[in-house]
């Protein structure tokens, strides 16, 4: 028998989880200082949020629920 939310699951996290990791390869486009100028407090604030959803991530997985969605700025 075909378990259609396991397919689903499947679907949306390969397609998610995709974009992210492109996003994130994006973000590190920015580290080219020919074009582009930042502080290491910017580089750490950077570290700092994306390693916080990541770690909200797993929580949610852990707790089945879900936590309200920040906003992130420099």
């Amino acid at each position: 028998m075909i378990n259609v939310s396991r397919d689903k699951f499947v679907d949306l996290a390969e397609k998610r989880v995709s974009k992210a990791l492109k996003d994130i390869r994006l973000i590190g486009n920015l580290s080219n200082r020919s074009n582009y100028t930042y502080t290491d407090e910017d580089v750490r604030k950077i570290h700092q949020v994306m390693k916080k959803a990541v770690e909200e991530m797993k929580g949610r997985f852990d707790r089945k629920g879900s936590e309200d969605e920040d906003v992130f700025k420099l």
